[in-house]
């Protein structure tokens, strides 16, 4: 393969090769024990005056980045901060002022051998007594001041990326930190995390386009899982009472600022709860989050958005007649239904033309964009909600809501359909609106097996589903979901 160089990389290449022909080839070093961090180092030393520093022999082994060279001082940057060194060709061997004058660059990873001193502005530093090279950076590092800005760069080398912009990695760090709070959380309160499969034969579990693939060993198509509901239920099913999964989910749909078609979903079933329960649930998962964070008010989107206070609770049937003020409680038939949303100018599909499609038409066009603070919408239509419980006062109607904060859908939960007969029945719907023209029903086919679990019996549960990556999005202020994905899938660069 060919390839062009900059005079930059070209430049690097030729020390490299010098370093290979003096037999300093760092890319054969196989370890470098350190004994401090740039955290730890700092945090032991600052407290030192320049003069108790001047006697300390303290050995310090350091490694990390060079990321500023200035005359004999530098500074070197590991996962936990940056700390200057400092080298006096006076007191060091020949060798290692020739590594450091002539064949180091910036973007190099080096070993520091050394002890412990502080500058005349008090900056705690290590003072060298030997640098090893321990690789070689062949590009040169994104410029100082103007950084790595472009965010379809930033996204395709994130590598980069995490070296030059600590946002980033900050980011990147919350986001696990928030995993790690939700896991102690969910511990401490009884339940179990599980994994099940990514490959399913039959898709369900939300309403989306699935991937597809080949299972060559069976000779079958599967399916990349859109949601884990269906086997998380079946755990249930199996005696477990409270299970939590982090999954990888797939759909097959389009790309924007707050969808990906590959992300990290986040499910939990509770036995012999209702969706009140699940409610609380989700709203003190939110404000642990925010007391973990030390951290309650977030910019999303452009919203200023309050997690400090309880969170709204409103029908949809309601929240509709607020907005527009047409009571869909008052109207009895699909006909009326349609000819109200033909007044409103709601353009309906085939399998839309009933009156519990033209309810949650009429909330996403006239009320989803208004929930700005966080929003519990409850009590959705049966249509739109094949896996959910009836509301025992009104089965048009199922025990189901979502929260909305900055427009956009957060959790979804409801109480679990647990009669198998209902269940089939809805499934067997979901079948024929696929014929009518939904390509985002809940399933390909009838899932029998789920059936068949739901037959030795599903006990009362609540169920909740997050998008953890809208999650973080919004805990580190994030406008794009890009931003919290450490690899999301790009266009070809040439394109």
């Amino acid at each position: 393969m060919n390839r062009d160089f900059t005079d930059q990389e070209l430049a690097k290449r030729k020390k490299l090769a010098e370093l290979i022909e003096k037999d300093q080839n760092p890319f054969e070093i196989q370890k470098f024990i350190r004994n401090y961090n740039s955290q730890s180092f700092i945090k032991t030393f600052e407290g030192f005056s320049k003069e108790e520093l001047h006697e300390n022999q303290t050995k310090i082994l350091i490694a990390g980045r060079i990321m500023a060279i200035r005359q004999t001082f530098g500074v070197i940057k590991d996962f936990y901060g940056k700390v200057q060194f400092y080298i006096n060709k006076k007191t060091i061997e020949p060798q290692t002022w020739e590594l450091f004058n002539n064949l180091i660059d910036l973007g190099d990873i080096v070993g520091i051998e050394g002890t412990p001193m502080k500058t005349n502005t008090g900056e705690v530093t290590v003072r060298v007594d030997k640098i090893t090279l321990l690789s070689k950076s062949l590009k040169p590092l994104p410029e100082k001041y103007h950084g790595l800005n472009d965010d379809e760069v930033r996204s395709r080398q994130r590598y980069v990326d995490l070296l030059i912009n600590e946002d980033s990695m900050q980011t990147f760090v919350t986001r696990s930190k928030i995993s790690a709070v939700w896991r102690r959380f969910l511990d401490e309160k009884g339940f179990f995390e599980v994994e099940t499969p990514v490959l399913q034969p039959i898709y369900g579990g939300a309403a989306a386009k699935p991937f597809t693939t080949h299972y060559n060993a069976l000779d079958k198509e599967f399916f990349l899982r859109i949601a884990p509901e269906i086997p998380l239920k079946k755990l249930i099913v199996g005696g477990f009472e409270k299970v939590y999964e982090f999954s990888r989910n797939f759909r097959n749909e389009g790309v924007d600022t707050t969808h990906n078609p590959e992300f990290t979903g986040f499910e939990l079933y509770w036995a012999y709860v209702d969706l009140n329960s699940i409610m609380d649930l989700t709203e003190e998962i939110f404000k642990t989050t925010c007391a973990s964070l030390n951290k309650y008010q977030f910019k999303f989107r452009g919203f200023d958005i309050d997690l400090s206070k309880p969170f709204t609770k409103i029908s949809m049937v309601d929240f509709i007649k607020q907005e527009t003020g047409i009571d869909f409680n008052e109207i009895k038939t699909d006909e009326q239904a349609v000819a109200i949303a033909e007044e409103k100018h709601i353009k309906l599909t085939k399998h839309q033309m009933n009156k519990g499609h033209i309810i949650n038409l009429f909330f996403e066009r006239f009320c989803e964009e208004k929930c700005i603070q966080p929003t519990f919408v409850h009590t959705y239509p049966v249509e739109v909600s094949p896996l959910t419980k009836k509301n025992k006062l009104n089965p048009q109607f199922t025990d189901r809501f979502e929260l909305f904060i900055g427009q956009k859908e957060f959790a979804n939960a409801y109480s679990e359909l647990n009669d198998p007969i209902d269940q089939l029945e809805r499934l067997e719907k979901q079948i024929s609106e696929v014929a009518s023209g939904n390509n985002e029903a809940y399933a390909n086919e009838v899932d029998m097996d789920f059936i068949n679990a739901l037959e030795y019996g599903l006990p009362p549960t609540g169920g909740l589903g997050i998008g953890f990556d809208r999650f973080c999005m919004l805990f580190t202020e994030s406008d794009s979901i890009r931003d919290v994905l450490l690899f999301p899938q790009m266009k070809d660069s040439n394109n």
